[in-house]
Protein backbone atom coordinates (compact mmCIF):
# COMPACT_ATOMS: atom_id res chain seq x y z
CA UNK A 1 0.00 0.00 0.00
CA UNK A 2 1.30 3.44 -0.84
CA UNK A 3 1.88 6.15 1.75
CA UNK A 4 -0.77 8.29 0.07
CA UNK A 5 -3.41 5.58 0.30
CA UNK A 6 -2.46 4.91 3.90
CA UNK A 7 -2.87 8.60 4.79
CA UNK A 8 -6.27 8.70 3.08
CA UNK A 9 -7.39 5.64 5.03
CA UNK A 10 -6.16 7.08 8.30
CA UNK A 11 -8.14 10.25 7.63
CA UNK A 12 -11.25 8.21 6.85
CA UNK A 13 -10.76 6.23 10.07
CA UNK A 14 -10.49 9.46 12.06
CA UNK A 15 -13.63 10.86 10.46
CA UNK A 16 -15.52 7.63 11.13
CA UNK A 17 -14.49 7.78 14.80
CA UNK A 18 -15.64 11.40 15.03
CA UNK A 19 -18.99 10.47 13.46
CA UNK A 20 -19.53 7.71 16.01
CA UNK A 21 -18.77 10.01 18.94
CA UNK A 22 -20.97 12.76 17.48
CA UNK A 23 -23.86 10.31 17.06
CA UNK A 24 -23.36 9.10 20.63
CA UNK A 25 -23.53 12.67 21.89
CA UNK A 26 -26.62 13.36 19.78
CA UNK A 27 -28.36 10.29 21.19
CA UNK A 28 -27.51 11.34 24.77
CA UNK A 29 -29.36 14.59 24.13
CA UNK A 30 -32.29 12.97 22.35
CA UNK A 31 -32.56 10.52 25.27
CA UNK A 32 -32.98 13.52 27.58
CA UNK A 33 -35.58 14.96 25.18
CA UNK A 34 -37.43 11.63 25.24
CA UNK A 35 -37.45 11.58 29.03
CA UNK A 36 -38.74 15.16 29.08
CA UNK A 37 -41.48 14.28 26.59
CA UNK A 38 -42.50 11.19 28.57
CA UNK A 39 -42.61 13.16 31.82
CA UNK A 40 -44.72 15.91 30.26
CA UNK A 41 -47.02 13.61 28.26
CA UNK A 42 -45.77 14.97 24.94
CA UNK A 43 -45.93 12.86 21.77
CA UNK A 44 -42.76 10.97 20.79
CA UNK A 45 -42.73 12.48 17.29
CA UNK A 46 -42.93 16.09 16.14
CA UNK A 47 -43.65 15.97 12.39
CA UNK A 48 -43.37 19.75 11.97
CA UNK A 49 -39.89 19.83 13.50
CA UNK A 50 -38.88 16.81 11.45
CA UNK A 51 -39.93 18.57 8.24
CA UNK A 52 -37.99 21.69 9.18
CA UNK A 53 -34.91 19.66 10.07
CA UNK A 54 -35.04 17.72 6.81
CA UNK A 55 -35.36 20.93 4.80
CA UNK A 56 -32.53 22.59 6.76
CA UNK A 57 -30.18 19.63 6.36
CA UNK A 58 -31.01 19.20 2.68
CA UNK A 59 -29.94 22.82 2.18
CA UNK A 60 -26.77 22.26 4.21
CA UNK A 61 -26.04 19.24 2.03
CA UNK A 62 -26.44 21.31 -1.11
CA UNK A 63 -24.13 23.97 0.34
CA UNK A 64 -21.56 21.26 1.10
CA UNK A 65 -21.86 19.62 -2.33
CA UNK A 66 -23.35 16.50 -0.76
CA UNK A 67 -26.30 14.62 -2.21
CA UNK A 68 -29.38 15.97 -0.37
CA UNK A 69 -31.27 12.69 -0.96
CA UNK A 70 -28.51 10.78 0.82
CA UNK A 71 -28.55 13.33 3.64
CA UNK A 72 -32.30 13.01 4.03
CA UNK A 73 -32.10 9.20 4.14
CA UNK A 74 -29.38 9.40 6.77
CA UNK A 75 -31.38 11.89 8.85
CA UNK A 76 -34.58 9.86 8.46
CA UNK A 77 -32.76 6.78 9.80
CA UNK A 78 -31.63 8.77 12.85
CA UNK A 79 -35.04 10.37 13.41
CA UNK A 80 -36.79 6.99 13.20
CA UNK A 81 -34.40 5.54 15.77
CA UNK A 82 -34.93 8.51 18.11
CA UNK A 83 -38.71 8.19 17.83
CA UNK A 84 -38.46 4.47 18.57
CA UNK A 85 -36.50 5.29 21.74
CA UNK A 86 -39.03 7.96 22.73
CA UNK A 87 -41.92 5.54 22.24
CA UNK A 88 -40.20 3.01 24.52
CA UNK A 89 -39.73 5.67 27.21
CA UNK A 90 -43.38 6.62 26.98
CA UNK A 91 -44.49 2.99 27.31
CA UNK A 92 -42.22 2.11 30.13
Amino acid sequence: MTDTLQRYRESIDNIDAALVFMLAERFKITQAVGEYKATHALPPADPGREERQVARLRQLALDANLDPDFTEKFLRFIIDEVIRHHERLREG
